[in-house]
């Protein structure tokens, strides 16, 4: 895009994605520069304390013992969305992960992605959540680490999700991949 974008005083350059590959391709941006694109914006990723580590480990060991054979999950790594490219903190992605030698999975691929929300919840709860039901993507987790919850959002329509459950530590949650109940994971294995 060679237009800038308005945004009060301040004047944002967007990028898509292909640029923004472009960019990593030729050193421009590293993994040290700890950036994401979100509709067409470089965001810098939120740095992660102890909790968050061991709730995004804790999620991935909880989803592993559960997703059948023919997907696997991923942690922080790269997802291609139409004009983002989000980094959740855990994903269920279709496939094995050598489908992906020369790309990243797109929306068609992602079963769930999960954000495990401290400092971060806001741009969670709302921007990348956003990002994600414009992408199609079923199924939206946030571990909100501050209350000790996990929202579950689910029916991706017009740029958000209609549904919402929140859960409590005491609660389990039903994993569904492909609109198929696989198994229920207990909140409790999510956090710290």
């Amino acid at each position: 895009m060679s237009a800038l974008l308005n945004v009060g005083p301040a004047q944002i350059f967007p990028l898509t994605v292909d640029q923004y590959h472009a960019m990593i391709d030729n050193g421009i941006l590293t993994s040290d520069d700890r950036v994401e694109l979100l509709d067409g914006v470089l965001v810098q990723k939120a740095l992660h304390n102890h909790p968050h580590r061991i709730s995004t480990r804790a999620t991935r060991q909880a989803l592993e013992r559960l997703i059948p054979k023919g997907s696997y999950v991923d942690e922080q790594k790269p997802l291609t969305l139409a004009t983002s490219e989000p980094e959740p903190d855990v994903a269920v992605i279709r496939g094995d992960t050598r489908d992906y030698p020369n790309r990243h999975p797109g929306p068609q691929e992602v079963g769930i992605v999960i954000e495990i929300s401290d400092a971060s919840l806001e741009r969670d709860r709302g921007f990348k959540k956003r990002i994600y039901a414009a992408g199609e993507i079923a199924s939206c987790w946030i571990v909100d680490l501050g209350r000790n919850k996990v929202e579950v959002y689910t029916e991706p329509q017009t740029g958000d999700y209609k549904r919402c459950d929140v859960f409590e530590p005491h609660q389990q949650i039903r994993v569904t991949l492909d609109g198929q109940s696989i198994d229920s994971i207990p909140v409790s294995d999510l956090l710290p």
